[in-house]
């Protein structure tokens, strides 16, 4: 179904973004991006190490974690439990798998349960399923009127730091034209049917299905002209665990 193009309402209208001048490529803006620093480097077909080299990694993370929350150096940990530099720093690195005497040592002179060092071996990795059509229906804080926000799927805390929030947005003839969104975090879109142009600061760009836009989302973003109806997009919010991403 197609509509005419639907503009934000009101008695004073906006300054006219400028069209963004001519995109670079993808690949180009890569190679500029690898030029200023190093390209990614982790490996997504990497395989774990054994069970017991991911416990001493665990553990390892725990000492370090809790010696920098005390403000103290390798050098003060490894005289206050008698370990030598060298047996520290490889406990510390999930080199070595410290004795029951050593962990004993630690927790005294770091003040925590020995119980602390496997806390992280032992968090649970979630995962969500959810099958077509039951995303849960929700409405995020400053969501607009004709804003349909289906979630499709949440893992509180874990271990990555990070919480995301994907969502399948639909956009309708009732939907409120809204291009000033903000909050904090990074935001992907990924276009799956109809046709919008949607802001970003001063920069607009015109959406088809399968094109994305990748953004900080603490700059003024939203659709801006819905072109073609019905329009759905996957958009998936980022943002560090303790804060929030409204």
């Amino acid at each position: 179904m197609s509509t005419t193009v639907r503009k934000p309402p009101g008695t004073v209208s906006a300054p006219k973004a400028k069209a963004p001048a001519p995109l670079k490529s993808f690949k180009a803006a890569v190679a500029e991006v690898h030029a200023i620093r190093p390209p990614l480097t982790q490996n997504p077909h990497a395989v774990r190490d054994t069970k017991e080299k991911v416990l001493e990694v665990a553990i390892g993370r725990e000492v370090r974690a809790f010696r920098k929350k005390l403000g103290i150096t390798v050098a003060d940990l490894a005289a206050a439990t008698s370990l030598s530099l060298g047996m520290l720093s490889k406990i510390e690195n999930g080199i070595t798998s410290p004795s029951l005497t050593t962990l004993q040592a630690l927790s005294h002179a770091l003040g925590v349960p020995v119980t602390a060092f496997f806390r992280r071996f032992e968090e649970e990795r979630s995962a969500v399923f959810v099958k077509a059509g039951e995303g849960l229906e929700i409405e995020r804080r400053g969501t607009r009127a004709g804003h349909q926000y289906n979630l499709l799927g949440h893992v509180g805390a874990n271990t990555s730091g990070v919480v995301v929030e994907p969502y399948l947005i639909t956009l309708s003839e009732d939907s409120d034209i809204f291009p000033t969104f903000q909050h904090e975090g990074m935001e992907f879109l990924y276009m799956l049917e109809g046709e919008v142009v949607y802001r970003h600061g001063s920069n607009l760009y015109r959406m088809h299905p399968g094109d994305s836009l990748f953004f900080d989302a603490d700059a003024p973003h939203g659709p801006e002209e819905l072109t073609r109806l019905p329009i759905r997009y996957l958009s998936i919010i980022s943002y560090p665990q303790g804060n929030s991403g409204d």
